[in-house]
């Protein structure tokens, strides 16, 4: 096993300030070099279909919500969590590579529907699977019932967190 960098922090707190308990960094510190490592794995079939960080979670969130692949510009946002400001960005890029259309709202003439392109599905398809590969084969140093359970501490620990924004 490698060493652990997060431990050796811990550990060197310990030394320097035992009047504090460091341990909350073996979990948070963790997290934080697991999501950029997680990152780093998990982008390159995005960059090798020229996708920008972010364009496959529009693609994503169309592709799930089920024929016609349509949302509109604040749906996306809610659903993908981020600013409309961004989903704009996101939509211009995949609008101009085909993979995504938008038209006018029947019912407010000022909204945008977003629609997913036959391309943008096939991409979406295509990409899904591999990502799908992609985490299952990150994880696979864990058991089905470990993946189990860090999933329902992971989902227990965003509920925490949820409920102290309130």
């Amino acid at each position: 096993m490698q060493a652990d960098p997060i431990a050796t922090i811990v550990e060197q707190w310990k030394h320097q300030r035992p009047d504090l308990d460091a341990t909350p960094m073996l979990v948070i510190g963790r997290l934080f070099r697991l999501t950029d490592a997680l990152d780093q794995r998990l982008r390159s079939p995005f960059g090798a279909a020229d996708l920008g960080n972010g364009d496959f979670d529009v693609l994503a969130a169309l592709r799930r919500s089920g024929a016609p692949y349509t949302l509109s510009a604040g749906e996306l946002s809610r659903t993908v969590l981020v600013t409309t400001g961004a989903i704009t960005k996101r939509v211009d890029r995949l609008e101009a590579r085909g993979l995504v259309s938008r038209s006018v709202a029947e019912t407010d003439s000022r909204g945008r529907l977003i629609t997913l392109t036959a391309e943008g599905v096939e991409l979406t398809d295509e990409l899904i699977a591999i990502h799908l590969d992609n985490q299952r084969r990150l994880l696979a140093g864990l058991s089905r019932d470990e993946q189990t359970q860090l999933a329902g501490l992971l989902q227990r620990l965003a509920s925490t967190l949820a409920a102290g924004d309130d």
